[in-house]
């Protein structure tokens, strides 16, 4: 099954090991002035044939509400999400649970106070504890170069020490939820430091662990790939972290990119991403390794269905056991879902 691809005409590759289940660990949703990104193109894109029986819908900072508190302006994205994933159980056409898990964000600056905004998002997911609300994410990264930073996301150096940070963080705890980490390799050490001072709440990386190879990074991959490992073994000496393998098609990573009418295929792909997924399952062990598509960010590089075939080429020498726990044991066990995947693959 082939599909275009919509911005360079690339094809998805046939589905390799079509039946081997997915939970999609991370993607988004949006309509940007670029962009549009919404239930009918991920639909879309679930169409070329991998057998994904669940997502977790991640925050992309997208239909915020309009008015009302500023800090209550994200639970808009949390009631999006819920609504697709209601339009998705209604659609007998969609096979996918998506959105079965959502990642809101809140802003943990505002210290223990942020409960509050917590609990608007429980409701919006469907109710604390019962609805799909599963973690939240609120992005810390940061770097030297003003180039590397996105200002839709303001943070400084030492955010993630930062009292009223952590004073936020804690009531994570209180409902349950998981905290998604997106940083840069170089703040390795900092999330770890968070990871100890709350070994209780769940941590999960994003992204490999924040690989860069543009700008200053450009040219320096051995250098990056040593620091980026040493600080992914130090932080795998948290029990209460895990790791997601993907994001490496964003332009940041400065691994392929597709060109118009050409793209890297998933043999390529492999090839490009293998030293780093590798090393992380390598460190973190598959039980606490998730693959993700981190679609439709990663689309500069690939399709979406040509993504799915290049991890399980690399994942190809795994045990069964071991294939099942980074295409959806891990995540369904991290964000506490249920998927047909459960009662058809037991071990």
């Amino acid at each position: 099954m082939s599909r275009a691809h919509p911005d360079f005409h690339l094809k998805d590759e046939e589905p390799i090991d079509s039946g081997l289940p997915i939970v999609d660990a991370h993607h988004h949703l949006y309509e940007r002035p670029n962009l549009r990104y919404l239930f009918n193109e991920f639909k879309a894109d679930l169409a070329s044939g991998h057998n994904v029986v669940a997502t977790v819908f991640v925050q992309a900072r997208a239909m915020y509400r309009d008015g009302g508190p500023e800090a209550m302006r994200p639970v808009g994205e949390t009631e999006f999400a819920k609504g697709v994933a209601d339009a998705c159980t209604a659609d007998p056409e969609c096979q996918t649970r998506v959105c079965a898990g959502i990642v809101c964000h809140a802003d943990l600056m505002l210290g223990e106070s942020v409960e509050e905004v917590l609990r608007e998002h429980g409701r919006a997911a469907g109710g604390i504890g019962s609805g799909n609300l599963r973690g939240l994410r609120h992005i810390a990264a940061w770097d030297p170069d003003q180039g590397m930073l996105n200002s839709a996301y303001p943070t400084f150096p030492d955010m993630l020490e930062d009292a009223r940070f952590r004073a936020g963080f804690s009531m994570l705890a209180k409902y349950g939820l998981r905290f998604d980490a997106w940083l840069y390799y170089h703040q390795i050490d900092r999330l770890t430091a968070l990871a100890r001072s709350f070994p209780h709440i769940p941590i999960v990386v994003d992204h490999c662990g924040g690989v860069l190879g543009i700008r200053g990074y450009a040219g320096r991959q051995a250098e990056v790939f040593a620091q980026w490992s040493k600080a992914l073994r130090e932080l795998a000496t948290c029990d209460n972290v895990a790791i997601k393998l993907g994001g490496l098609g964003m332009p940041i990573s400065g691994l392929p990119l597709a060109e118009v009418g050409r793209g890297p295929g998933s043999v390529e792909l492999c090839t490009a991403w293998r030293p780093w997924m590798e090393t992380c399952i390598e460190i973190f062990g598959t039980q606490r390794c998730m693959f993700e598509s981190n679609y439709p960010a990663d689309r500069a590089s690939h399709t979406y269905g040509t993504g799915w075939n290049a991890m399980k080429r690399l994942a190809a020498a795994a045990s069964a056991t071991e294939r099942d726990d980074l295409f959806w044991r891990t995540a369904a066990r991290f964000y506490r879902l249920e998927t047909s995947a459960q009662a058809g693959r037991s071990s």
